[in-house]
């Protein structure tokens, strides 16, 4: 089902003191969507080291992010894809990382804040910047 899958720095904002973009990116949640396993792992390594979240804040807040998202696994494949499109685009391994889980689970958009507005991978994934 094509839907919108969610970079790691669009869903930390939801946990920031930042409250005009942790609106938006909730805004943005309203319609569901999907992540994957790296984005989640991200997300608990930046809430530890740098947001100084205790580990139980850590996991009630992943614990949230899963009921409301759907959770597309890591593979082999996903890893593959990651590779070329991180040669083919020019993009951080971690970044193609997460186009490939996107591409994988069907989404049509990414939304991140960090990577390309406007880009389009494979022509079927629209980088968009929910924060513009």
């Amino acid at each position: 089902m094509p839907g919108n899958f969610f970079d790691t720095n669009v869903l930390l904002y939801l946990a920031s003191a930042d409250v005009v973009k942790a609106d938006q990116a909730e805004d943005s949640l309203k319609t569901g969507g999907v992540v994957s396993v790296q984005v989640l792992n991200e997300f608990a390594n930046v809430a530890r080291r740098k947001m100084q979240m205790s580990w139980g804040e850590t996991r009630d807040f992943l614990g949230m992010l899963r009921a409301l998202l759907t959770v597309h696994p890591l593979t082999v494949e996903t890893h593959e894809s990651g590779l070329m499109l991180a040669e083919r685009y020019g993009l951080s391994i971690y970044d193609a990382m997460i186009a490939a889980s996107a591409l994988h689970a069907d989404c049509n958009v990414l939304l991140s804040e960090d990577m390309q507005a406007g880009l389009v991978i494979e022509r079927r994934l629209s980088v968009r910047n929910p924060f513009k």
